[in-house]
C-alpha cells in the first residue's frame, strides 16, 4: 500500500513540475513537490523536492539528483537602494548546475551561483559562490573539500553515456 502510495505521488509530483517547466528533458523524476519558474532542466534528472524562490532562470543539466529540502534563492532585496534595510527593488540573479551534480538533503543554492559537472553538494550546505567541475563541497558557506576521481568519472561518465 505504501509503495503504491508513493508511485501515485511521483506520478503527480512528475507531471506538475513538467507543466510548470520553462524547459523539461526526458526521464525526469519528482518524488516531492518542485515549485518555481523559469526552470529549465536537462534529462533524467531527480528531484525529491525543490523549491525556487525569486524571477531568476534555474538551469539544470542532465543526470542530476537532489534530496530532499533543496531551495534555491534566485532574488534577494537592494540593500544599496534608497531606504534601510532595503528598498522595494530586487536584484534577480540566475543559477546554473551542471550534468551529474547530486545534492544531498536541505541545501540552499544562491542566486548567481554556477555548480560544475560532476560536483557534490554535501547535505545541509549553503552554496553562495561558483563551485568548481568535480568538487565536493560542504558546510555553510559552502566550501570545496575534496575533489572526485577524475579518470573514474570520466571512465563511467563514458560508459554510461552521460
Amino acid at each position: 500500500m505504501i509503495g503504491l502510495f508513493r508511485s501515485a505521488r511521483s506520478i503527480l509530483c512528475t507531471c506538475i513540475l513538467r507543466r510548470i517547466a520553462r524547459s523539461c528533458g526526458t526521464g525526469v523524476r519528482a518524488n516531492g513537490l518542485v515549485l518555481g519558474r523559469n526552470l529549465v532542466i536537462g534529462n533524467d534528472c531527480h528531484f525529491n523536492g525543490m523549491r525556487v524562490f525569486g524571477r531568476g532562470c534555474v538551469s539544470i543539466g542532465d543526470n542530476f539528483h537532489s534530496g530532499r529540502g533543496l531551495q534555491v534563492l534566485t532574488e534577494i532585496h537592494d540593500y544599496h537602494g534608497s531606504r534601510l534595510p532595503y528598498d522595494d527593488n530586487v536584484i534577480v540573479r540566475d543559477v546554473s548546475i551542471g550534468r551529474n551534480v547530486w545534492v544531498g538533503v536541505d541545501v540552499r543554492i544562491l542566486g548567481g551561483v554556477s555548480i560544475g559537472e560532476g560536483a557534490i553538494v554535501q547535505a545541509g550546505s549553503t552554496v553562495v559562490s561558483d563551485i568548481s567541475p568535480l568538487d565536493i563541497v560542504g558546510g555553510h558557506p559552502a566550501k570545496p573539500f575534496k575533489k572526485r576521481d577524475v579518470e573514474h568519472y570520466v571512465r563511467i561518465s563514458r560508459q554510461a553515456g552521460k
